[in-house]
């Protein structure tokens, strides 16, 4: 759940960490989906010298847009170019009743709905590129509603596993409730310290406004991941952010969130230091980005991709 930054740009931290080694990165270009008859805008990235490996499919929370994914602030906080310059291909969407679906869907949809649609939207997105070995959900805050419902429905052909930061199954108070509509931007950002400086004069390139009929929805969240987080199948990990504040993430929340997904062949939880709700855009980005392509690694593994035959 995300408001606009302050406009007020952050102070540095006393050292900022030096810039990522330099990388052939891969260009990254708009597409767009069709779902239905929905359109769905999405921004994408491939290695430049190989066919992927897999695909990651990265969905943005409440008031983003896909270019949360892809920070221009510092270009070690992109998650797209990273994935690529490793050999994954990696898109970034829209969710529905944001980019181009807006126009079509003023009011948004349901975590429901967006499942159904993200579902025909990767269909599409199946059909008209080569995604390697399979999918990789990473969604970020209200993005992981429909990412971890269409990991139970087991909708998505070679669901690889499910990637999500700053969403659990507990609010400390729902976002409908007097005082959290639209968010506040301290829960949403943190401390300014956290983000590099000129985050929150490029904010507008990021933000978006929040569809009312997914902020409606946003209470049923806690009952219906009780329904689904049993089905759901495959690898799973959560990251909360060390200034968290939308969620649970104390020590009983997070055993009673490991308990629910009983039929997960594999279950991480982990919370990443010096970050706030928005960790894409902090300066921890890379090293969460990083950890999360390495559960992917982990996740082709338990799939049997790479992995040597024997006799």
């Amino acid at each position: 759940m995300t408001k606009a930054p302050p406009k007020a740009p952050p102070t540095a931290p006393p050292t900022a960490p030096p810039t990522a080694p330099a990388a052939v990165s891969a260009k990254v270009g708009r597409i767009t989906l069709q779902a239905g008859g929905i359109t769905v805008s999405a921004l994408l990235a491939r290695p430049l010298y190989a066919p992927p490996r897999a695909t990651v499919v990265a969905l943005h929370g409440a008031g983003m847009s896909a270019a949360y994914f892809h920070g221009q602030t510092r270009p070690e906080t992109s998650l797209l170019t990273l994935a690529a310059d490793l050999g994954f291909a990696a898109v970034a969407v829209d969710r529905p009743g944001y980019g181009l679906s807006s126009a079509e869907l003023p009011r948004g949809q349901t975590a429901a709905e967006q499942a159904a649609t993200l579902t025909a939207a990767l269909g599409d997105l199946a059909d008209r590129y080569d995604t390697g070995a399979g999918l990789f959900l990473l969604a970020h805050s209200f993005g992981g509603k429909p990412a971890l419902r269409m990991a139970a429905e087991g909708t998505l052909p070679a669901l690889l596993g499910v990637d999500v930061s700053g969403c659990g199954d507990a609010y400390t108070a729902p976002p409908t409730e007097p005082g959290t509509r639209d968010g506040g931007w301290r829960r949403s950002w943190g401390p300014l310290r956290l983000y590099p400086p000129g985050t929150f004069r490029s904010g507008a390139a990021v933000v978006a406004r929040v569809p009312p009929g997914e902020l409606a929805d946003a209470a049923r969240w806690p009952a219906e991941f009780g329904r689904l987080a049993g089905r759901i199948r495959v690898p799973v990990r959560f990251t909360f952010a060390e200034y968290e504040t939308w969620w649970r993430h104390d020590p009983p929340a997070l055993d009673r969130l490991r308990s629910r997904l009983s039929a997960a062949p594999r279950v991480v939880i982990e919370h990443q230091p010096d970050a706030g709700h928005n960790i894409s855009l902090g300066w921890a980005a890379r090293a969460y980005h990083l950890k999360a392509l390495g559960f992917l690694e982990e996740s082709m593994r338990h799939h049997g991709v790479g992995r040597e035959s024997r006799t």
